[in-house]
């Protein structure tokens, strides 16, 4: 077929980018896949158009190529990409594990297809992180601390370095690839599949001999206490991680990371939002009436304030920079005193004649005025 339409059968702009190629690429082979439209006479045809589609339009030479001269220039590239795999014409530089159809050809054909992007082997994977929850006491959040905890860890085999075993060999099942292959015959013609080597577990390396410390595996579980430095200033919800104590790599990756979540105890008179403090501090009537000097406590020591004639309960004042010196923010909260006036239930027989002498002198307020005309002109 001279003259076809490449950009057409992915249903892809002339102007498409590699990503927009690939994703309509997937859609379209997974919607004519054959073994998934065996009702449909014409989807093996379909199937390997888009195939030998993608394998144009996904080399930048041949799609330029082909962009310039048309489809007679990439024919006998594309043709011969279509004897490579099977009959899966045009799947050149294809990895299914790319566009998520390994779950499709496994149910099929029992594994991957072979020839697709690296050497076969079994990547190192990373483990996965991991996270505890720590509980602190309010002292040790405020002003950080050292803390053990104590935790089981997966680490490398101090026996045999992490490897599992001793005198490393290639390992003879695989011929060190990783993977051992299957010729399978099917509608499309003869399928190339491979899995992963039971022997080397996809490493392609095995040992004279096995480890017994660890049984093969590399990996040994110990249980140990570790001191952490828990900055100053840390609050309930804030994380700090530990590097390499989560879980476990798979075929040499390393270990994940280990995050501890804190959550910070209640303090019997401070009471925190975020970096600023707050303290209610009581005081007596005559305080209150008459003003005084009191000493009142900071997160740093004592100091000593000025309490205002006439001071209400509810009355705020604030003590710059007293609040919690966040290291992790690099900044400092402030403080904030609430004052709480507490009136006697219980007053001797002096007092209570004082009491009344004071309220035969005029020490009404403006507030107390206004709100008796009220009173007054409601009537």
């Amino acid at each position: 077929m001279n003259n076809k339409d490449y950009y057409k059968v992915l249903g892809v702009d002339k102007n498409a980018s590699q990503d927009e190629i690939k994703s309509a690429f997937r859609k379209m082979a997974k919607k004519y896949h054959p073994d998934l439209n065996k009702d449909n006479p014409d989807a093996q045809d379909k199937f390997k158009e888009i195939g030998e589609a993608y394998s144009v339009l996904s080399d930048e030479n041949k799609r330029r190529m082909y962009d310039q001269y048309g489809s007679a220039a990439v024919d006998g590239s594309s043709a011969s990409a279509g004897q490579g795999y099977g009959g899966f014409g045009g799947f050149q530089g294809f990895d299914p594990s790319d566009f998520g159809f390994d779950d499709i050809f496994s149910s099929f054909f029992g594994g991957g297809f072979s020839g697709f992007g690296g050497n076969g082997r079994t990547r190192a994977r990373r483990g996965s992180d991991t996270l505890m929850k720590i509980k602190l006491k309010f002292d040790e959040a405020i002003y950080g601390a050292e803390k053990k905890i104590n935790l089981d860890v997966i680490e490398d085999c101090d026996e045999c370095d992490g490897k599992g075993g001793f005198n490393e060999k290639t390992c003879s099942t695989c011929n060190g690839r990783g993977q051992v292959q299957t010729r399978t015959n099917s509608i499309l013609g003869p399928i190339v599949t491979s899995s992963t080597c039971p022997d080397c577990h996809g490493t392609g390396k095995t040992f004279k001999k096995t480890c017994t410390d660890c049984n093969g595996t590399g990996k040994i579980k110990t249980n140990k206490d570790i001191t952490i430095n828990i900055p100053k200033g840390i609050n309930t919800g804030d994380r700090l991680r530990v590097s390499g104590k989560g879980n476990p790599g798979e075929n040499g990756g390393g270990n994940g990371d280990l995050y501890l979540e804190f959550i910070v105890g209640e303090h019997e008179y401070f009471e925190r939002d975020n970096d600023d403090i707050y303290l209610e501090v009581p005081l007596t009537l005559t305080e209150a009436i008459l003003g005084c000097k009191k000493e009142v406590p900071t997160l740093y020591g004592n100091v000593k304030l000025t309490i205002q004639p006439g001071t209400n309960s509810g009355d705020k004042q604030r003590i710059k920079g007293k609040g919690v010196d966040n290291q992790n923010r690099r900044r400092k909260g402030d403080m904030y005193v609430i004052y709480k006036v507490y009136t006697p239930k219980k007053l001797t027989r002096e007092q209570k004649d004082l009491i009344s002498k004071l309220n035969k002198t005029d020490l009404n307020t403006r507030e107390i005025e206004d709100f008796n005309d009220f009173v007054e002109a409601n009537n």
